[in-house]
């Protein structure tokens, strides 16, 4: 079973900060590259334990890596999305890993601040 690397309360799924991020994703994916990818790390940080936001996070970085021709990054997101289903019938998610190609698929990582601050950034202010 997944273990994830922070705190459980610092990277569980919240549908409406999942949908934010998405949103800004769009908002500027096609105008700064970097900070897309930034983004779509954060989703991929937020929606890795749950199927369908995981997959969609594959998705949306397939396509990024298609749209700015980045090969590498298209095979191993390719692969990632194929992967999908199988890490999460088997329970192994490797928590706070970032989603792209140049890092394992397997490989649990800690969760860096500014994904962390990102995350927090789009989530609704707590009552």
């Amino acid at each position: 079973m997944a273990t994830p690397t922070e705190p459980e309360a610092a990277v569980s799924f919240d549908p409406q900060t999942f949908e934010r991020l998405v949103q800004a994703y769009h908002r500027l994916h096609q105008r700064d590259v970097a900070q897309a990818w930034h983004l779509l790390e954060a989703l991929h940080v937020l929606g890795q334990r749950h199927l369908l936001p995981h997959a969609r996070t594959h998705s949306l970085m397939l396509g990024l890596a298609w749209r700015t021709r980045d090969s590498a990054e298209w095979v191993g997101q390719l692969c990632r999305l194929l992967l999908v289903p199988l890490g999460h019938l088997l329970g192994r998610l490797p928590l706070g890993n970032n989603g792209r190609a140049g890092v394992s698929a397997f490989l649990p990582m800690e969760v860096p601040p500014d994904l962390m601050a990102t995350i927090r950034q789009f989530q609704s202010p707590r009552p």
